[in-house]
């Protein structure tokens, strides 16, 4: 199934692997990992969510796998990480602020492309959010941590909002190239307040 993705969808997915490249080798540096595992992090953080989506949607080989631009923007955010983690380092929290910026991308595009394959809303929303968290999720595991999405913090809900927003834009005819900053913003922000502000999700009762 050839579907037409428009070049903003891809572009923002090429700039949300590099991001999330970065935050998958700022945390394998965290972790004192050779260069190998810094690339390893990097890949998993970067391809993964959007592998899942493209072979949820039928779009096969996945888009990370036919187009070089997706494996050399990953494999350029490891060695940028590699080499440059103490620059990085100044952000204050590296990996939450870049997995942030990743999340909002890969929700918005995930939710764009889910649309472009002719999704219903509510399944194109759930498609964006599996593709914010899945590489996410991955990178954690790599490592033996809990993902963040199973956290306190809040986290796959700010991925929830940027595509909602995609959906709401696209509904009311907006740009898109609008609707896709101010979904991404969103995201960010309130993943950023999520953290700063100590915010979660709700929590059983006594848990």
């Amino acid at each position: 199934m050839m579907i037409d993705i428009p070049a903003l969808v891809v572009g923002l997915d090429l700039v949300g692997v590099f991001v999330f490249g970065l935050s998958g080798g700022a945390l394998a540096v965290r972790h004192r990992l050779d260069v190998f595992g810094v690339l390893v992090l990097a890949l998993a953080a970067s391809l993964a969510g959007g592998m899942i989506r493209d072979v949820l949607l039928g779009a096969t080989p996945p888009a990370a796998l036919r187009d070089g631009r997706y494996l050399l923007a990953a494999l350029a955010a490891g060695g940028v990480v590699f080499v440059g983690h103490r620059l990085l380092d100044r952000l204050g929290k590296p990996v939450m602020v870049l997995d942030a910026l990743g999340l909002g991308l890969f929700a918005v595009t995930g939710c764009e492309k889910a649309l472009a394959f002719g999704l219903e809303p509510v399944a194109a929303i759930l498609l964006g959010v599996l593709t914010a968290i899945g590489g996410g999720a991955l990178r954690d595991l790599l490592v033996a941590e809990i993902p963040r999405v199973l956290r306190e913090e809040i986290y796959a809900v700010a991925a929830l909002l940027g595509a909602v927003i995609v959906v709401v834009g696209e509904r009311l005819g907006f740009p898109d190239g609008a609707v896709a900053i101010v979904g991404v913003a969103a995201a960010f922000v309130l993943r950023v307040l999520s953290v700063a502000c100590g915010w979660s999700a709700p929590r059983a009762p006594w848990s």
